[in-house]
C-alpha cells in the first residue's frame, strides 16, 4: 500500500480488487502497536488506483464528485424517494440497491431543512453544524434534534448555506480531488465557528482531518458535544426509567475517533439502561457505499449484527451513523425502532417537559 500510495508501484486488477474488499472500518488502528493511520493510507492507495485505472468507476466518480456536493441534486433525489415511498415503488429498485432503500426512513413529515438556521444565545460559543449531503435529506430529524440541543446547551448554532458534503465518501473511494474541493468549501463556510459539529459518525471522523489555514474550530461528533453539556449541567438528565436499549457502535465513531462513552452517557441520561451487543464492535457492513459495491460481504456482516441485536431481546436500538442505521433497519425489520442517541434523548426530555 505504501509503495502504491507513493506512486512507486503500478496497480493491477488483482491489487485493486483486494483493496476494494476492505471495509475501511479502521478497527485495526486502535490495536496497532505502531499507531499506523491505516484509514488515511487506504484513502491514498485508492486515490492512486483511481488515477491509474480512471475508467473503472465513472458512475461513482459522478456520484461522489458531483451529486453529493449539489444540494439541488440531493433535493431532487429526496423528492423522488418520497414519491417512491408513497407509491410503494421501492420494491421495484434493482437487487443490489433494494436493501439500501429498505433501510431508509420514511421521509414524510420530516420537517423543514436545517440549512440556513441561526439560533441560540452563544453563551457557550458558536457551533457550526454540518448539515450533510445525506443527513439533511434522509435523516433530517437528527439534525433538527442537534440544533435544538446545541441551542439549549448555550451555543449560537449556525448551519451555513454555503457548506457542502464533508467529502468522506469521496475520500474513502479514492476521489481525492473531489474530497479536497468539498473540504476547501467547508473550511470557508465554517471558519468563524468555535466548534464544528457533525451528526453522522463518518462525517465527524473525516472533518477531524481538515486542514485549516487560520483559526481551527474544535471538530466534534454531536454525541461528544451533547454528552459534555450533560456532564457539566448545561443539559438536564431524565429522572424516569425507560427500560433497555441496545447500542451499536459505528466504526468511525468507536475506532476512528475513540468515542465510546459519550453515546452511552446520552442514553443513560435519557433514562435508558444500555444493553451491549458486541464488545469488540465489529462492522455492520454498511461502510459507506460498501453495501452496493460488495453486496455479499455486506449482507453477511449485516446479518451477523442483526443476530447480535436479536440475541439480547431488545427492540429499541441506538446508532449514531446513517449508514449503520439503514443497514440495521434493512436486516432487522419494522418491529425494531432504530434512532440516533440524541433523538432518544431529546424525546425523553420533551416527554418530561424538561425542554
Amino acid at each position: 500500500m505504501s509503495a502504491v500510495g507513493a506512486g512507486v508501484v503500478e496497480v493491477d486488477s488483482v491489487f485493486a480488487s483486494i483493496i476494494d474488499f476492505c471495509l475501511g472500518c479502521r478497527a485495526c488502528e486502535p490495536v496497532c502497536p505502531g499507531l499506523v493511520p491505516y484509514g488515511r493510507a487506504l484513502e491514498g492507495t485508492r486515490a492512486e488506483i483511481s488515477a491509474q485505472i480512471p475508467g473503472r468507476d465513472r458512475r461513482r466518480r459522478w456520484l461522489l464528485g458531483t451529486a453529493l456536493g449539489s444540494r439541488a441534486i440531493m433535493r431532487l433525489v429526496g423528492i423522488g424517494t418520497i414519491l417512491a415511498q408513497a407509491g410503494g415503488l421501492t420494491r421495484l429498485v434493482p437487487g443490489r440497491y433494494r436493501r439500501v432503500t429498505r433501510g431508509l426512513r420514511s421521509l414524510r413529515r420530516r420537517g423543514e431543512s436545517t440549512v440556513g438556521t441561526v439560533t441560540g444565545s452563544g453563551d457557550s460559543g458558536i457551533a457550526g453544524l454540518l448539515a450533510g449531503c445525506v443527513q439533511d435529506e434522509w435523516f433530517r430529524p437528527v439534525n433538527l434534534a442537534a440544533v435544538r440541543l446545541l441551542a439549549l446547551a448555550g451555543y449560537r448554532v449556525t448551519v451555513p448555506e454555503r457548506q457542502t458534503c464533508c467529502g468522506a465518501l469521496a475520500a474513502h473511494d479514492g476521489k481525492a480531488k473531489a474530497a479536497t474541493r468539498y473540504e476547501e468549501r467547508n473550511v470557508d463556510a465554517f471558519g468563524g465557528a468555535d466548534v464544528l459539529v457533525a451528526t453522522a459518525a463518518g462525517c465527524s471522523a473525516h472533518l477531524a482531518g481538515y486542514r485549516w489555514p487560520g483559526h481551527s474550530p474544535r471538530v466534534m461528533d454531536v454525541t461528544v458535544t451533547v454528552a459534555e453539556a450533560i456532564q457539566d449541567g448545561r443539559l438536564p438528565r431524565s429522572s424516569r426509567s425507560r427500560g433497555e436499549i441496545a447500542i451499536q457502535d459505528p466504526c468511525h465513531l468507536r475506532h476512528a475517533q475513540r468515542v465510546i462513552a459519550e453515546p452511552r452517557i446520552i442514553l443513560e441520561s435519557a433514562g435508558y439502561t444500555v444493553v451491549e451487543i458486541d464488545e469488540v464492535a465489529l462492522c455492520c457492513g454498511a461502510a459507506g457505499i460498501y453495501t452496493v459495491l460488495q453486496p455479499e460481504a455486506s449482507e453477511q456482516l449485516g446479518n451477523q449484527k442483526a443476530d447480535q441485536i436479536r440475541s439480547v431481546g431488545v427492540t429499541r436500538v441506538a446508532s449514531a451513523n446513517p449508514g449503520c442505521e439503514m443497514q440495521l433497519r434493512s436486516h432487522l425489520g419494522e418491529e425494531y425502532e432504530i434512532r440516533h442517541p440524541i433523538e432518544w434523548y431529546l424525546d425523553a426530555l420533551t416527554e418530561e417537559a424538561l425542554v
